[in-house]
């Protein structure tokens, strides 16, 4: 399933349109995680947690989202610009969780 939809999102990002980059965000691997997390455990609680846990961690990974395209469009090479953009995305995913830390907010 998970190769077929990966298949799906790059022949209609080939095509052009929103409908890959819409159907590249829906957060697959999040909601599997949380069905399963339900059907073993059944505590919703832990379900809840999660759910917040990925709420903050979500934040960082945006920059990912923000440097590439910036990268790409300075005409870097495209290898280059992944990992630049990779590590800036490491970067705020540290000072997210030194943030968090220091909030109080333990995920």
């Amino acid at each position: 399933m998970s190769a077929g939809l990966i298949v799906l999102i790059s022949e209609l990002a080939k095509r052009g349109g929103w409908m890959s980059a819409l159907l590249a965000t829906l957060p697959l691997t999040s909601l599997l995680a949380i069905v399963w997390l339900y059907v073993d455990t059944r505590d919703t609680q832990k379900i809840a947690a999660l759910s917040i846990d990925i709420f903050w961690l979500v934040l960082p990974s945006l920059s990912f989202f923000i440097a590439l395209p910036w990268l790409l469009r300075m005409r870097m090479n495209f290898w280059l610009s992944l990992a630049i953009s990779l590590a800036i995305m490491f970067a705020c995913y540290l000072l997210m969780m030194a943030l968090l830390k220091k909030i109080g907010v333990n995920p």
